[in-house]
């Protein structure tokens, strides 16, 4: 006779797994809703897909998200949204950026100055100034300018590292940038404003990172990697890699 406790072990035993909860999927509807945001980014969210690479980088209220080199400001209003009132937003913009072009000093006061969740850092593009450790850094269509012939040697390696240094242990970097021909490493970082995308794991991979996932969010096959991405017959329409980094812990 099987004894009443040995009875319900095996019934336990038996019984199918209970499935593990999922966690809901953020909803960006509101931050890219934002009345704030101007009339061009939201033209260009058809194209630049913003939800689906906010839930790409993992970017969920509460957090401090750091937008490496905000240019224009279109990604860093919507990371606004996304981290909400008890996030932080740190909009970066290089110094030696805002030396060659004033309107990117004015495009980080203006938003500076409209969300009261988001601080401007400049500093060297070397060496970002982020005040404190970041959960998540996302960078869109800018490592290749780390290797652009204005800048010295050695500015990809210190910046990546710099990148490494500001994550949180388990802190996520996410880059989308324009993909190069394999093999062409940084060479075409000023001549086509493209880069190879071994190139830029090699340069994190160095840094301390571990690539943890890549989308093909922005995949073009039809793209023959071979034009500089301001040409007008490619503007808009290039082969885009993305990917994800993290911080071991």
């Amino acid at each position: 006779m099987i004894r009443p406790l040995t009875l319900a072990l095996l019934l336990a035993l038996a019984a199918p797994p209970v499935a593990a909860k999922q966690a809901a999927a953020p909803d960006y509807t509101a931050a890219l809703a934002d009345p704030a945001r101007p009339a061009a980014d939201r033209d260009r969210d058809a194209a630049r897909q913003p939800a689906e690479l906010l839930a790409f980088a993992g970017i969920t209220p509460g957090q401090k998200v750091g937008d490496f080199v905000m240019g224009g400001g279109y990604l860093t209003r919507i990371l606004a949204g996304a981290v909400g009132p008890e996030g932080k937003v740190y909009a970066f913009q290089p110094a030696e950026f805002i030396a060659f072009k004033k309107q990117y000093g004015d495009d980080q006061a203006a938003i500076d100055t409209a969300y009261a969740n988001v601080d401007a850092v400049a500093g060297p593009f070397a060496a970002p100034a982020f005040p404190e450790p970041l959960d998540a850094i996302v960078t869109v269509q800018n490592f290749h300018d780390l290797y652009l012939k204005p800048f010295p040697e050695g500015t990809g390696a210190k910046a990546s590292a710099a990148l490494f240094a500001a994550l949180k242990p388990g802190g996520t970097l996410v880059v989308v940038d324009h993909s190069a021909a394999a093999g062409s490493g940084t060479t075409l970082s000023d001549s086509l404003h493209r880069i190879d995308k071994a190139a830029v794991v090699a340069a994190l991979t160095a840094a301390g990172f571990k690539l943890d996932a890549e989308s093909n969010l922005y995949k073009r096959a039809d793209d023959p990697l071979t034009a500089n991405v301001f040409d007008p017959s490619i503007r808009g329409k290039t082969d885009q890699f993305t990917l994800r980094f993290r911080k071991p812990k």
